[in-house]
């Protein structure tokens, strides 16, 4: 095509000079004219083989439309001079958390019409994950190693449920520091992003080991803060236990920023508010042996002094690991998974889904595989989808105390073995779709998986 246009060109110019030299007046002049008509309809016809070459070259070779397009057409994207002004052409506008005077009010409102603003009346309930580490290096032995594949489990999980991963490694408050740095950044996230309806912290040592399980977020309709929790330990005993801060689930709407707001209050962005805290926490959390005012804490304190006011917005999730501590489930994830192997080995989905479970597919299209696995476990193997104290389902999420160091209370090898278990399970599930899996659960290497996996192995063996 575009040989034919560069000779359609040539032609125009070899028929524009000869008109040059025969145009004469009389009747002459009308044949020049009709000429004249005729080298314009070539022109047009050269130059739209020339365009509709580029195009159709581009959209060969690029699919889609995207990166290195040989020709550049609008895109109807809002840029700093285009669409309506919104709450970030506001200079009094601020991310940061704990800025006196500086509050963000009327922030429904304001996510609204940003929606509206991009057509996005109707959107799903999009969820961000926020996720981090200190930005100094870890000083635990293959400290920083196990960051680096505790960050690749999330982004698998992620990228296999459509979620979108912010991971920082900034102090965006100088004073909140370690734990206390999850405030500022969530917070900011919630401004950064109107289109997520929910933002998801995870810890850094967190590990994703149910990577078919999605939250169920219809579940937590009508409230803005979803916890982990005790009752028992929350309620009764009020310990400092009685939660987990480390994973937390918050909508992106006001009554969370102001909530956000007030749990950065007890904390070193305020140093002396920040010392009677600690003392406060102490005298009233059971278990509490400390004058430490960590984030935690604070949390139960918040939410236990003001549930008639703050309880009626909060869900405390118990029926499924939100995060499960690491004791409760590293030593039986062999358990888990020979489980799940012996489902799909006789099991094909409902629906006439052909080989079932077994087949081999896409993966973005484990959503759909995940839905059949669940339905093929449920009520085979024992425990709620997401996994639990009691049962054989696969946990959510896999809970380490080891963030920023290790923890003094266990020894190294039982917390790095522990962490290599996990996180080889949930790369067992990532693998599949690509043909392999590890070798053992503590060894590095992988191998390819026969077809019919795992109906072959049971035959092979």
């Amino acid at each position: 095509m575009a040989a034919a246009s560069e000779a359609a060109s040539l032609r125009v110019s070899a028929s524009a000079g000869s008109s040059k030299h025969h145009g004469t007046q009389g009747p002459a002049a009308g044949h020049g004219r009709g000429r004249r008509a005729r080298d314009a309809l070539v022109f047009a016809a050269g130059v739209a083989a020339a365009l509709l070459a580029l195009v159709g070259t581009s959209s060969v070779l690029h699919p889609g439309g995207r990166g290195g397009l040989l020709v550049s057409l609008p895109v109807p994207v809002p840029g700093p001079d285009d669409g309506p002004r919104t709450f970030y052409d506001d200079p009094e506008l601020s991310y940061a958390v704990a800025a006196p005077g500086r509050r963000l009010t009327g922030w429904d409102a304001k996510r609204a019409q940003w929606l509206r603003s991009r057509g996005r009346r109707n959107a799903p309930e999009r969820v961000v994950m926020v996720s981090g580490s200190q930005p100094e290096p870890c000083p635990g032995a293959a400290g920083d190693h196990l960051l680096l594949r505790f960050l690749k489990n999330k982004l698998d999980y992620c990228r296999l449920h459509g979620i979108e991963l912010l991971y920082n490694r900034e102090f965006l408050h100088p004073a909140m520091t370690g734990y206390w740095a999850k405030i500022p950044i969530v917070r900011a996230a919630m401004v950064a992003h109107p289109e997520a309806e929910w933002v998801w912290w995870v810890d850094s040592d967190a590990v994703f080991t149910d990577m078919d399980f999605s939250l169920p977020l219809a579940k937590y309709a009508g409230r803005n803060l979803v916890v982990y929790g005790w009752p028992h330990k929350f309620f009764v005993r009020k310990s400092w236990l009685g939660l987990n801060a480390g994973v937390f689930l918050i909508r992106n709407c006001q009554w969370s920023l102001d909530f956000m707001d007030e749990w950065a209050s007890m904390g070193p962005a305020y140093p002396e508010e920040h010392a009677r805290w600690g003392k406060t926490f102490r005298e009233a959390l059971g278990d509490k042996d400390s004058d430490v005012a960590d984030d935690q804490s604070a949390l139960v304190y918040l939410l236990l002094n003001g549930w008639e006011r703050l309880g009626k917005k909060t869900f405390v999730e118990t029926e499924y690991f939100f995060q499960g501590y690491w004791k409760e489930v590293v030593d039986r994830l062999d358990g888990v998974a020979a489980r799940y192997e012996a489902v799909e080995r006789r099991a094909c989905t409902p629906g006439g889904m052909g080989m079932g479970l077994r087949r081999r597919h896409a993966e973005r299209e484990h959503l759909r595989y995940a839905a059949a696995r669940n339905a093929a476990v449920s009520g085979v193997v024992p425990g709620p989808a997401g996994g639990g104290v009691e049962g054989w389902r696969r946990p959510l999420i896999t809970h380490f105390p080891c963030s920023g160091g290790r923890n003094p209370m266990y020894s190294r090898e039982s917390c790095d073995n522990g962490m290599r278990r996990a996180l080889a399970f949930a790369d067992d599930q990532v693998l599949r779709a690509y043909g392999f899996r590890h070798a053992a659960p503590l060894n590095d290497t992988v191998r390819a998986l026969p077809f019919d996996y795992p109906a072959a192995r049971a035959r092979k063996h």
